[in-house]
Parts: structure tokens; sequence; C-alpha cells
């Protein structure tokens, strides 16, 4: 039987950009930042994690989710935003809990297993 889970302690959201949308990333998580009262992470300009691209990492509670969610969906203007749980289990996180807005990315979840 498989075990079911329905504890999520948080959520992020990862922006994902290039060095031609390293701007309206940079703005889109300062707005996000500010407007909704969530954390932001740095904005790195490099590969970090499992993410193939250039991200920034918006943090905010399970509670913000219905508020965070529709505002990204709205203000990402074409930029692709990763959301996943933060439950504990980092690779069902990555790999099985995912949502994305815009296209979805490859990524490396070797560093999981």
């Amino acid at each position: 039987m498989t075990h079911i889970t329905s504890e999520i302690l948080a959520y992020h959201a990862h922006v994902y950009f290039d060095a031609n949308s390293l701007k309206q990333a940079e703005e889109l998580c300062e707005q996000a930042r500010y407007t909704l009262n969530i954390s932001m992470g740095r904005i790195h300009q490099k590969c970090v994690g499992p993410h193939s691209e250039w991200s920034c990492q918006l943090s905010f509670s399970a509670e913000q989710f219905a508020d965070v969610i529709p505002w990204l969906m709205l203000n990402r203007h074409g930029l692709t935003v990763f959301i996943h749980p933060v439950t504990g289990n980092d690779l069902n996180d990555h790999t099985h809990y995912t949502m994305w807005l815009g296209d979805s990315k490859p990524l490396n979840i070797a560093l999981f297993q």
C-alpha cells in the first residue's frame, strides 16, 4: 500500500529565467515578496540544486497557497514557475507533488536519490 501524506509544511515556487529575462524575474520576485509578504531567496544566475535553469526561490506557508498561486499565474508574464510542497521528502516533493506554471523543465533529481 502506498503511504499517503497530507502534511505540507510549506511551499517553494522557483521562478526560472535566463540572461534575457533576468530583469523581469527580479521584478516578479521582488513584487511577490512585498505584495504577498513571502520570503525571497537569492537570484541565482547559475543552476542550483535540481534546477536546470537559473532561478529564484519564493517560500510561503501552506496557508498562503490560495493567495500566492493565483497571483503567480496572473503575473508571471511568460516566465516558468516550478511549484512544490515541502513535506520532508525531497524526492517526492520534486517529482510526484509538483506543479508547473508555463513549460515544465527537466530537473536533476539524482541528488535526492
